[in-house]
């Protein structure tokens, strides 16, 4: 991803399933539909199940990135058509219309995120009705949150008894917006958050700068948008994760080792890392557990299959990939994008398919993976394509079952037909 233009500028961080005994060593590639490189029994578990129900109507694709915020590495957290990624807790009338999601009845509550996110940048539109209260919510630890001390709220009110209107963090700073909110206009607010400063615009301008100075300040957490009273809709929720650190260099492998056995030829080209003919793998000598990851990827012939693994046990000879695996796969069937050929980028191979092919062959393509947890989700070209939680019993090998530990990260070089350039890996520690 291109570095990112940081909201606030005095930030500063101090701060997979195949396997070479699976791989069969064939001249030319798999059939398409078939994934060369997993010998393992099948199960009805190891089938890999849609990433969502099916909705009433096919996805239309709604794209609301362009494709410099794309570059920059902005996620679209709604996809302006379902509530994909998305649980509330509470009964209220949560439902997408006209490309937003609003509620206007039922008890109130919050609409979730299924992953947790630490520093980033937000940014979305709301409307509220006259005298409605509604809010945003980020840093949430707890599925309902007390706003004391569980999360941060940031209000969505006008005249607030005690002050909190809007842009105001709730019991923790005042500072509302000087102007109307609640009048069923659509209004823009950014929200950044890095380390323990939060920063909130509304309607471009800055209504505070908050700097929680508790010793138990709210590191990460889920993000939420609230009705609590009137009818409040939501549109273009997308995020920028913030303070991510380099995994790659341009210049070198450092910080990288080949899997001995490997086929492959791994080298970097023009700033690329350059993966050529596999099986083989090029693991990252540390290792991560919860996390957010973004990279970019880029096959250079039709139909390409390859991988990015994580949480995999340190590969050998015998075992080089005993991971979870990012799909990187754009061959499609009938062509449909609905229907993913291979599983389709993004997808956790051989447990959730992809709910669309994004991206295509000889193009960059931008993936973000969220590992927290059981959860995991994966976004192509800021597009949200996997949301899935591995409820399988846990073991040290995500191959056959749950693993939370740390794990290496390992790029794939999946078969003697390979030609991929992966670049701009750069990942981010959850709390």
């Amino acid at each position: 991803m291109k570095a990112p233009k940081f909201l606030i500028a005095t930030f500063m961080l101090a701060v997979a399933a195949a396997c070479f005994s699976g791989c069969s060593e064939q001249p030319t590639a798999p059939p398409a539909g078939q994934s060369q490189g997993d010998s393992e029994t099948s199960s009805a578990e190891d089938n890999p199940k849609p990433s969502t129900p099916a909705p009433d109507q096919p996805l239309q694709f709604v794209q609301k990135l362009s494709q410099e915020e794309i570059e920059e590495g902005w996620i679209a957290l709604f996809d302006n058509e379902t509530l994909f990624g998305w649980t509330a807790n509470s009964n209220a009338n949560w439902a997408v219309a006209d490309e937003a999601v609003g509620a206007d009845e039922g008890e109130a509550g919050l609409l979730l995120t299924d992953v947790r996110f630490a520093d980033f940048e937000l940014a979305l539109e709301f409307n509220a009705s006259p005298g409605s209260n509604g809010g945003v919510f980020i840093r949430c630890v707890e599925d309902v949150p007390d706003p004391h001390n569980q999360c941060y709220e940031i209000n969505i009110a006008d005249g607030h008894p005690e002050g909190f209107d809007s842009g105001s963090i709730v019991f923790h700073q005042a500072g509302g917006a000087e102007f109307n909110t609640t009048n069923d206009a659509w209004h823009s607010m950014t929200i950044a958050a890095a380390g323990n400063l939060i920063t909130v615009l509304v309607d471009g301008k800055q209504i505070l700068e908050y700097t929680d100075e508790s010793e138990d300040w709210l590191k990460a957490g889920k993000i939420g948008i609230q009705r609590r009273d009137g009818k409040l809709k939501y549109r273009n929720i997308r995020l920028k994760p913030l303070g991510l650190q380099p995994l790659f260099n341009r210049t070198d492998l450092a910080g990288w080792s080949e899997v001995p056995g490997s086929k492959s030829v791994i080298d970097v080209v023009e700033g690329n890392i350059h993966v050529v003919n596999g099986p083989g793998f090029l693991e990252t000598n540390e290792t991560y557990a919860d996390f957010a990851l973004q990279f970019e990827v880029r096959t250079n012939a039709p139909e390409l299959n390859s991988g990015v693994f994580f949480r995999a046990e340190k590969g050998t000879e015998d075992a080089p990939s005993n991971g979870y695996e990012v799909q990187i796969h754009n061959g499609i069937k009938d062509g449909d994008r609905n229907q993913p050929a291979n599983a389709g980028t993004g997808a956790i191979f051989r447990r959730v398919d992809a709910r669309r092919v994004v991206s295509s062959d000889n193009e960059w393509s931008y993936v973000t993976l969220i590992a927290d947890g059981p959860q995991i989700a994966t976004w192509v070209n800021g597009y949200p394509v996997v949301n899935w939680r591995d409820e399988r019993d846990p073991d040290p090998n995500p191959r056959k079952g749950l693993r939370l530990d740390a794990g290496h990260l390992s790029l794939q070089g999946h078969d003697p037909t390979t030609d991929m350039d992966f670049r701009d890996l750069s990942i981010q520690r959850l709390p």
